[in-house]
């Protein structure tokens, strides 16, 4: 059936008594959206930020009395509405618009990620079976693309690898895809280590070969290949004990990071790893290199 949609132009401030207002009123949803494409990059933690300049979306009945609505919703609120419009939007089939944004995508030369209602493009290729969920890392941002293709060009044959921050444990299992031997997983978000357990599962990755833990029960033990992406401001905060987690003579390759970041997290690793040039897609970048022996060290 057809919607009535409510969009209010409104201020961060705004937000919760326009939220309640809608919802007391009848909305059967209401989403709120970026009116100028202002980017958020690091939020506070506990914090759920918007953007200065917000809309604010509604859907009804489409059979609700629009006047009425209006009405009701301006006497909740205590005065004039800021600027609104309403619309009559057509029914479809949400989920099929979904699923037909996420079509498989290569990574490197080997690697695609395929969603699980995708046939494989190249069934001889490396296919790593994902779909949209939760936990961040589909392929779809640039960050992860970037972790993704440069891992299609490690020598990662029987590599111990670690995935810092794994999120949906798509870096991790597509190491393990790639030839390495053990994959080990860990980020703060309890779901994020389900996500990755079920992502592996699906992928025919023993849970031997992928185990997942927490940062604080994170063994201390040093792997051939860490990759981390995460934000900026942890990968500089956590820059000693990521790189305690790198063996000497192993690779690292970090994300998570703006451009104009990325040279304040280079001076965070610089003197322990002989650093790459840095690799950049869409005002994000990689930062990889190999660390330093002992002796060496700046």
């Amino acid at each position: 059936m057809p919607w009535l949609q409510v969009r209010l132009a409104i201020t961060p401030e705004q937000a919760e008594t326009y939220e309640d207002a809608l919802l007391d009123v009848g909305a059967v949803s209401v989403t709120f959206m970026d009116a100028e494409d202002q980017p958020i990059f690091e939020p506070d933690l506990g914090t759920t930020p918007l953007w200065s300049h917000t809309h604010l979306l509604a859907l009804f009945e489409a059979d609700t009395d629009a006047d009425a609505l209006l009405a009701h919703l301006q006497l909740l609120c205590g005065g004039q509405l800021p600027e609104h419009q309403l619309e009559l939007i057509a029914d479809q089939d949400w989920e099929r618009s979904w699923m037909d944004n996420f079509k498989p995508m290569r990574f490197g030369r080997r690697l695609w990620i395929v969603p699980s209602w995708h046939a494989a493009p190249d069934p001889a290729a490396i296919n790593l079976l994902l779909d949209p969920g939760l936990a961040f890392g589909t392929g779809t941002h640039p960050t992860t693309a970037l972790c993704l293709e440069w891992l299609d060009g490690q020598p990662l044959q029987d590599c111990t690898v670690l995935d810092f921050g794994c999120g949906s444990g798509i870096l991790a299992i597509a190491a393990l895809l790639l030839g390495a031997r053990l994959a080990t997983g860990t980020d703060i978000d309890p779901q994020a280590l389900q996500a990755s357990r079920d992502n592996a599962s699906r992928n025919g990755i023993e849970p031997a070969r992928f185990p997942l833990y927490l940062p604080a029960d994170l063994p201390q033990e040093q792997a051939e290949v860490v990759v981390a992406n995460i934000l900026a401001g942890p990968l500089v905060s956590l820059a000693p004990q990521i790189t305690s987690l790198v063996r000497p003579g192993g690779r690292l390759a970090l994300s998570g990071i703006l451009a104009e970041q990325a040279e304040e997290v280079r001076d965070a690793y610089r003197d322990a790893f002989e650093l790459d040039p840095t690799a950049d897609k869409d005002g994000w970048v990689r930062i990889s290199g190999t660390r330093r022996q002992p002796d060496s060290f700046r």
